[in-house]
């Protein structure tokens, strides 16, 4: 997608200059500097709306936060639990950072980092975990029973059934298997992964219906729903219980804003996103608008992009990291508030679908 000149001020932070005049008369300043004087009055404003953030009064008089502050500021919004979170229509309340697991434990890193990145977002408060049985044939799932031992209840746990298990009895074996590598005894959440070839969505909601009356999970829900899959399952007897749709979501993939996520605002239905951050070998994370907005707020570009896509209050991310490091930058979006001018940037450059 091509991207219009200068659609953010300070993009070329190395080499632009810029004027202005102020009391004692013209002086030139670097683009960096400008931008920090031109933030200063809306970090101001925020910070007073939002006492007790990184966004406060007295950093915004200090200038933009470093990205080490920004770290610093999550850690003690998570200690304090003060964060973003989601309602779900039962009452339960996650944290809108949660962490996805579709590649760990392959061999991408190793075991200890991949566990240590785990263990460092939790602590982060992003306790919402998701797996799957699909994602290395188990291995993913038995990899986050091991990180979780002894710390179950702390963690909103979510695995996926895959659709050649879903039948009615299909769906309680492969739960029970699934339970059995996460080494616990109930799922917060059980999903449907995806509706391709299920030909029996009736008993497929009967089958998590009874696992739910059993004990075996909390709620359940569904993944890479269309619009049409949605208001066919809700003609389902309890249909209406789903929880959640689980879908593709991220500032350059926008197309459920064009009828499923109003859909699903209507029905009081948070929506889980996967692949937040573009997906592998996504060049989202070099988008130069995404630079420049955490430039102006001391953060990487990939906590602006969660920050957007959680920013409406109904939508959970879940972005996947086997760094420790990497995990403690996404944590910052669970305290960034954008501005207003800043998501009207974003809509130019990565402009919503047209409904």
């Amino acid at each position: 997608m091509s991207v219009r000149a200068d659609p953010y001020p300070g993009r070329q932070l190395r080499e632009r200059f810029v004027a202005e005049r102020d009391p004692r008369g013209m002086r030139r300043m670097t683009s960096r500097e400008y931008l920090r004087q031109r933030l200063l009055s809306r970090r101001q404003l925020n910070g007073l709306a939002m006492t007790g953030s990184w966004l406060g009064l007295a950093a915004a008089m200090l200038g933009p936060p470093s990205r080490a502050s920004a770290l610093e500021a999550v850690t003690s919004t998570a200690s304090t639990g003060a964060r973003r979170t989601v309602k779900f229509r039962d009452g339960a309340v996650v944290s809108a950072l949660g962490q996805g697991s579709a590649q760990l434990a392959q061999g991408r890193h190793p075991q200890a980092v991949e566990e240590e990145a785990l263990r460092t977002g939790l602590s982060l408060g992003m306790t919402l975990i998701d797996t799957a049985e699909l994602y290395g044939d188990g291995r993913s799932e038995e990899f986050i029973g091991r990180v979780i031992a002894g710390q179950r209840d702390s963690v909103f746990l979510v695995s996926k059934v895959w659709q050649s298990h879903a039948t009615r009895r299909g769906i309680a074996r492969a739960c029970e298997a699934s339970l059995a590598r996460l080494g616990t005894d109930h799922l917060d959440l059980y999903l449907l992964h995806w509706p391709s070839g299920v030909t029996d969505l009736a008993g497929v909601v009967a089958a998590f219906e009874n696992l739910r009356s059993q004990g075996k999970i909390r709620a359940w829900g569904v993944s890479n729903f269309k619009l049409k899959d949605m208001e066919a399952m809700l003609r389902i007897p309890h249909g209406d219980r789903c929880a959640t749709n689980q879908v593709l979501y991220n500032i350059a993939s926008r197309d459920i804003e064009r009828d499923l996520l109003p859909w699903c605002e209507r029905h009081n239905m948070p929506v889980m996103a996967y692949s937040p951050l573009g997906g592998p070998g996504s060049g989202l994370l070099r988008d130069p608008t995404l630079a420049a907005i955490g430039e102006a707020h001391g953060c990487s570009a990939a906590a602006v992009a969660l920050a957007w896509s959680i920013r409406s209050g109904n939508v959970i991310a879940i972005p996947e990291s086997g760094s420790p490091a990497h995990v403690r930058e996404n944590s910052v979006a669970l305290s960034l508030v954008l501005t207003p001018q800043e998501l009207q940037t974003l809509d130019r450059v990565h402009p919503p679908p047209r409904r």
